[in-house]
């Protein structure tokens, strides 16, 4: 049984509904809020983009405030991990794959290989077969009166 993650959906990084209602109403068009967070992206300063844009510095600054920067690491390719293990993470990443895919690659892994323990060491003791089990589940041990 191959494990398969679920690949981020067609939505994911873009801003909830919720977060949009509660932003505060911008009095720009949005050619103008477009044309203004390109200027920031130059480096211009917001009296300076106000004062080339002929637009009042409030509505500027508030077009701006809402502007979606880069994050130097998105949050989907975050670990909660120690550093040594998020290392060893990124060295099985095979060239630009998504971290997720790199993640499900090696739980696909290690759930066959614990599998083929599970099936190498139940032929040994006669019990039942691994695959009766989830995978990589040890199989339940017989109770003994004791």
């Amino acid at each position: 049984m191959a494990f398969k993650g679920k690949p981020p959906g067609s939505g994911s990084g873009e801003m909830s509904r919720t977060t949009q209602a509660l932003r505060p109403s911008i009095a720009l068009s949005e050619a103008e809020a477009r044309r203004a967070r390109a200027l920031r992206r130059q480096g211009e300063a917001p009296p300076v983009i106000a004062e080339r844009l002929g637009l009042p510095l409030e509505e500027v600054e508030k077009a701006l405030l809402q502007m979606r920067n880069p994050r130097p690491e998105t949050t989907r390719g975050t670990l909660n991990v120690t550093l040594a293990a998020h290392r060893f993470v990124m060295s099985e990443r095979q060239g630009d794959e998504p971290l997720w895919q790199t993640m499900d690659r090696l739980v696909d892994e290690l759930i066959r290989r614990r599998a083929e323990t599970a099936r190498r060491n139940a032929s040994r003791r006669g019990g039942p077969a691994a695959d009766d089990w989830l995978p990589g589940l040890d199989a339940p041990t017989p109770e003994r009166p004791g």
